[in-house]
């Protein structure tokens, strides 16, 4: 069975059509005049037909010849596009990222590394899509995301997970609150008193149960907000308490407020999640580490 054309051959016959002579042909293709010839009677082997005329002067192209330059030319332009399209995707941020997160992670995290990054790729596009984990889920699951930003643990499934940290929760309680009095505070202690929490569909909210090991059962609700935004006045009222995750401190989310304190946990770590997320076997997966360490650098920032 013959062997089928390659690249190389039909180079070497669009340089034919091009030159006329098989001897410049060779030059332009820095090969030796015997190599390009032999390309040229392989790819007549291969096709089953002659291609050429040959003659002392020139070579002529048969009218099969000719139709076979065209659609070479087509093929080896078609061929460098896709080499140049594959060398564009090797550069970093070439192509817009869809990247979902969390509103519990978005505010504090994302403002210095996206400025970072910002800075040292100025045409970089992030798009962020800013909601609850199920929807962000579905969305990574059905393509229309490329990257997830969330705390875990939360059901998934062909995803590649690279974690980044993890992140304290921290009690932030009312002055004169009766919890500030205990000499080392454990989750424990937190039974029985009136806790502020997000709202149902909030994974900070079960994360922050999970990681104190209470059941909603052993609290008191006495509200449920959308935002820790709206949560941290809340305490400062006197409401009640609540638990807030580290990297909201260290963003400020309490500046300003004068009856408000934290307090962190003694014992064990009492802390969730911070994972990126992506589609297993995604072509971007560098890309993808590359931006772990801005998040990352963004995280040491405040450390």
């Amino acid at each position: 069975m013959a062997q089928k054309p390659t690249l190389r051959q039909l180079k070497y016959l669009c340089s034919v059509a091009d030159e006329h002579y098989f001897g410049n042909a060779a030059k332009v293709c820095h090969v030796t005049q015997s190599t390009l010839s032999a390309g040229i009677q392989e790819l007549e082997a291969a096709l089953g037909i002659a291609l050429v005329e040959r003659s002392h002067k020139s070579v002529l192209l048969t009218p099969v010849g000719d139709m076979v330059v065209r659609r070479s030319r087509q093929i080896l332009i078609e061929v460098e596009a896709l080499i140049e399209e594959a060398a564009a995707a090797l550069e970093p941020f070439n192509r817009p990222i869809r990247l979902g997160v969390i509103p519990t992670i978005a505010p504090f995290l994302l403002p210095t590394a996206l400025a970072a990054l910002r800075r040292d790729h100025p045409e970089f596009q992030l798009l962020i899509r800013e909601d609850l984990s199920e929807k962000l889920v579905n969305l990574l699951q059905h393509g229309e995301l490329d990257l997830l930003l969330m705390a875990l643990p939360y059901p998934m499934t062909n995803v590649t997970t690279q974690h980044l940290f993890e992140d304290p929760f921290v009690l932030a309680y009312p002055a004169r609150h009766p919890l500030g009095n205990i000499h080392k505070l454990r989750t424990r202690d937190l039974k029985g008193h009136d806790i502020l929490l997000l709202e149902q569909g909030h994974c900070l909210r079960d994360h922050a149960l999970e990681a104190c090991k209470l059941q909603s059962t052993q609290i008191s609700l006495a509200f449920e907000a959308t935002s820790l935004h709206t949560l941290v006045p809340m305490v400062a009222n006197g409401i009640g308490v609540t638990l807030l995750p580290r990297m909201a401190i260290d963003s400020g989310i309490i500046s300003g407020l004068q009856n408000i304190h934290i307090r962190a946990f003694d014992g064990k770590d009492v802390s969730r999640s911070i994972d990126l997320i992506w589609r297993k076997h995604s072509p971007r997966h560098q890309e993808y580490q590359m931006l772990v360490d801005y998040l990352m650098a963004a995280r040491d920032r405040y450390h």
